[in-house]
C-alpha cells in the first residue's frame, strides 16, 4: 500500500465530490473514510485507477451515511443517486483546497490542522501526535475549522500569502511523532509551486530546501542545539542546496522580489560558505536591507542587527541594534551575542541568562543557559570548581 500516493490523491478525490455537490466537510469526512478503507485493502492488490477507486468509495461512504437516516431515505435517493461508471473527474481543485484550509476567517492552528488533513491526508490522530496534543483535543479543533467554512464558496479565488504562510508553519515545526512536517511541507510547497507559477512559491520552496539542507548539522546526538556557525558544513546535503539554489535564480529572474525570495537569498549565501569564515555578511546585510524595505518587521531589523555586527563589527551592530524595540522574540539573544563579540563579557552573560528565561523551547534555553556558563567561566576574578 503506497501511503504517499494516497496522501497525494487526497486533495484531488475531495475536489471530485465538492464538484458533485457535497459540501466540504461532507467531502473530507467521506474521503477520510476511503482512505482507511484504502489502508485495509491496497495491501497486495492496488486498484488501476486508484484516484477513480478513492472516489468511488467516498461516494458511496457518503451515501450511506445519509441514508442510515430513515426520515432522509427517501429524499436522498433521488438526490444523491451515484454517477455511472466512466471515467474519474481529471479537473484539479488543489489549489482551491489549499484557499479554502488557508481561509481567512481561520486562526493559524486551524488552518495549519486543515491543511494536514485535507490537503496533506494525514489523519487526525497523526497531526495530533505531530502537535503533542490528544487526538480529541485536535479532532474537535478540525471540526471547528470544517465549520468555520463550511459556506465558503468552493470556487472562491483564496490568498496565495496566507497559503505560503500556512505551510512555513508546518515546515518549522519539523519533525515530531511519525510524520516529518518539515518533508510534508516542502512535498505541498511542490505542489503549490506548480499550480500557482507564483515567484514568491518558489522563493518558499527555495528556502524550505536551504534549511532542509542543514537539518543533520543543527544538532548533537543529546539533541542539544549547534549554532549555524559552529556546524559541519560537510554534513549538509549539497543536493538539496543546488535545487534550492536553482529554484532561486529562476525566481529572481522574473523581477518581482518578495519577502520568502529574499530570506531564501540570504539563506543562499550562508550555504555558499565553505568555510563559514567566506560568510558574505557585506552581501546579507543587502539583503537584510531589501527586507526592512518590504516588511518593515522588527524581527529582520534585529536579524539585521547580527549582520551588521558580522558585516562591519560590534559597535556597529550594537548601534543597529538600539533602533529596536527590546520586546521583539530573541532581542536580548541578540544582544548577548554582540556584547560577547564587543568583549563585553558581564553584560553578555547577563543577557544570556535573560535570553534563557525567554526561551521558547527547551533546546534554545539549554543552548542559551550553556552560553551564560562558558562566559562566566572565563570571566576574569572567575575560577573553575
Amino acid at each position: 500500500m503506497d501511503e504517499m500516493l494516497l496522501r497525494e490523491l487526497t486533495p484531488a478525490v475531495i475536489g471530485v465530490l465538492t464538484r458533485r455537490g457535497l459540501d466540504f466537510a461532507s467531502a473530507e469526512d467521506a474521503v477520510q473514510e476511503a482512505l482507511i478503507q484504502a489502508t485495509r485493502t491496497w495491501t497486495d492488490d492496488m486498484p488501476s485507477d486508484p484516484k477513480g477507486w478513492l472516489v468511488t468509495v467516498a461516494w458511496r461512504k457518503f451515501l450511506d451515511g445519509h441514508r442510515s437516516e430513515e426520515a432522509r431515505r427517501e429524499r436522498e435517493f433521488r438526490t444523491w443517486a451515484e454517477p455511472p461508471p466512466g471515467p474519474t473527474e481529471n479537473a484539479d481543485d488543489t489549489l482551491q483546497l489549499f484557499f479554502l484550509c488557508a481561509h481567512p476567517l481561520l486562526s493559524p492552528s486551524s488552518a495549519v490542522a486543515l491543511t494536514l488533513r485535507a490537503v496533506a491526508g494525514l489523519t487526525t490522530k497523526q497531526i495530533a501526535e505531530a502537535y503533542l496534543v490528544p487526538e480529541s483535543t485536535m479532532a474537535q479543533r478540525i471540526s471547528r475549522a470544517k465549520r468555520a467554512v463550511r459556506d465558503v464558496r468552493f470556487e472562491e479565488h483564496g490568498d496565495l500569502s496566507t497559503v505560503r504562510r500556512v505551510l512555513y508553519l508546518v515546515f518549522n515545526e519539523g519533525y515530531t511523532g511519525d510524520v516529518d512536517l518539515a518533508s510534508e511541507a516542502i512535498r505541498l510547497t511542490r505542489q503549490l509551486a506548480v499550480l500557482s507559477a507564483d515567484e514568491e512559491t518558489a522563493g518558499l520552496l527555495a528556502l524550505m530546501l536551504l534549511h532542509q539542507a542543514r537539518r543533520s548539522a543543527r544538532t548533537r546526538p543529546d539533541g542539544s542545539l549547534i549554532p549555524l556557525a559552529e556546524q559541519d558544513r560537510s554534513r549538509w546535503d549539497t543536493t538539496l542546496v543546488a535545487e534550492g539554489v536553482d529554484i532561486l535564480q529562476a525566481a529572481l529572474a522574473r523581477d518581482r522580489l518578495g519577502e520568502f525570495q529574499v530570506h531564501a537569498a540570504i539563506a543562499a549565501l550562508h550555504a555558499d560558505a565553505q568555510p563559514v569564515e567566506e560568510t558574505d555578511w557585506v552581501q546579507i546585510v543587502s539583503w537584510y536591507d531589501e527586507l526592512v524595505r518590504i516588511t518593515g518587521s522588527a524581527v529582520v531589523q534585529l536579524n539585521r542587527a547580527v549582520a551588521v555586527g558580522e558585516a562591519d563589527g560590534a559597535a556597529a551592530g550594537l548601534a543597529a541594534l538600539a533602533s529596536v524595540d527590546r520586546s521583539v522574540p530573541r532581542y536580548a539573544a541578540a544582544a548577548a551575542h554582540l556584547h560577547e563579540k564587543a568583549g563585553d563579557s558581564q553584560t553578555a552573560a547577563e543577557l544570556y541568562v535573560e535570553a534563557a528565561r525567554l526561551a521558547s523551547s527547551l533546546a534554545e534555553r539549554h543552548h542559551l543557559t550553556l552560553c551564560a556558563a562558558r562566559i562566566g567561566q572565563h570571566r576574569p576574578g572567575i575560577t573553575e570548581s
